[in-house]
């Protein structure tokens, strides 16, 4: 499909610059897919339309502070380094990294960090601006990029965080990505005890989120572009409780893309959930056929993103740009740190 085809209008006021003080204060918007209605609630109403017996699926996934800004060591030039995830079979401490001005890091050029608190050097070169760095430092690594390190938000969002935690969801656990599953950001810890009193049971997967995710989409047609391999980790636990809910009829939500691609990859591969890590480049648009997920919960994207032809995949690509255009004219927040929607099918 043609790229123009999932472009929309957005003044820019209504991209979110700060994260709500009351997370479950944003709004939301209510869509049933199949009968193309809608309804403008707050997000903390998602309790009235989830059952009792729905899983709620979570990516608990940490967004490490991977952006990193030195100097290159031959000519003191300024240097950007956006870490993306280790590539072991390199060698330990080998990470994947997008690095700005690359052309002129290549083999053997090393970056410094914090007066040399941390070294990185090129051991292959890879195309657009990718490279593998190695790091050298002495420590615990995470200690030092905590150090050094800026949380790695998306461009348009103007200023950092006053405070790190402000973009991680209050489930974070696993460290390992560069961008975080917003989604979840209106989720609080008393709004899951509401949820679990209710009788919602709550699974969590792992996606390290990385370029995958949210990689521009450079060609003209849609089936050209190639998705970015990110890793994921489903659990026995949570392919148990999954398959126990399919085998019932109950409702798998996904909170979040990273969740959908996450079991969407696992369900497809076995036609079942089942224990696994593995990693996956899937790219779901319109004409792929859900096998794994009944509803989502997910944040407005950007115009032309593989975000937004993943929800056009699961409810239709004029509706979701009516929705989006319908989003707009009510002053709905947009991108990381803005508002929500609910889509499912059929009747409540």
């Amino acid at each position: 499909m043609d790229i123009s085809l999932f472009d929309f209008y957005l003044p820019e006021e209504q991209i979110a610059q700060t994260p709500l003080k009351k997370r479950d204060e944003a709004r939301l918007m209510v869509i049933d897919k199949d009968n193309h209605t809608f309804e403008h609630r707050v997000f903390h109403d998602i309790i009235d339309y989830l059952r009792p017996g729905d899983v709620l699926v979570r990516n608990n996934t940490k967004v490490i502070p991977a952006r990193l800004v030195g100097v290159k060591e031959q000519t003191q030039g300024k240097v950007e380094v956006l870490l993306l995830h280790e590539v072991p079979e390199e060698g330990e401490d080998v990470w994947e990294c997008l690095v700005g001005s690359a052309k002129s890091v290549r083999v053997g050029s090393r970056c410094v960090f914090g007066e040399g608190k941390l070294i990185a050097e090129c051991v292959s070169v890879h195309d657009e601006g990718i490279r593998h760095m190695k790091f050298i430092y002495s420590g615990i690594f995470l200690e030092v990029l905590d150090e050094l390190g800026v949380m790695p938000l998306p461009p348009y969002i103007k200023r950092q965080c006053e405070d790190k935690d402000d973009y991680q969801t209050v489930y974070a656990k696993v460290p390992g990505s560069v961008a975080a599953p917003t989604a979840g950001f209106h989720f609080t810890p008393e709004l899951f005890d509401e949820l679990k009193e209710k009788g919602v049971e709550v699974v969590d997967v792992t996606l390290n989120i990385g370029l995958g995710t949210f990689r521009p989409v450079k060609v003209q047609d849609t089936k050209d572009h190639v998705m970015h391999e990110e890793t994921y980790v489903l659990d026995a636990s949570a392919a148990e409780t999954l398959n126990k809910a399919k085998a019932e009829g109950r409702r798998i939500i996904a909170i979040g893309t990273t969740s959908v691609r996450t079991l969407e990859s696992n369900f497809g591969k076995f036609g079942r959930f089942q224990e696994e890590s593995a990693a996956t480049s899937i790219f779901i648009s319109p004409g792929y056929t859900f096998g794994a997920v009944d509803a989502i919960i997910t944040n407005f994207h950007l115009p032309k993103s593989t975000l937004v032809m993943l929800v056009s995949a699961f409810m239709g690509r004029e509706w979701t740009l009516s929705c989006y255009q319908e989003a707009v004219s009510q002053g709905y927040r947009f991108f990381s740190f803005g508002d929500a929607m609910f889509i499912y099918g059929g009747s409540r």
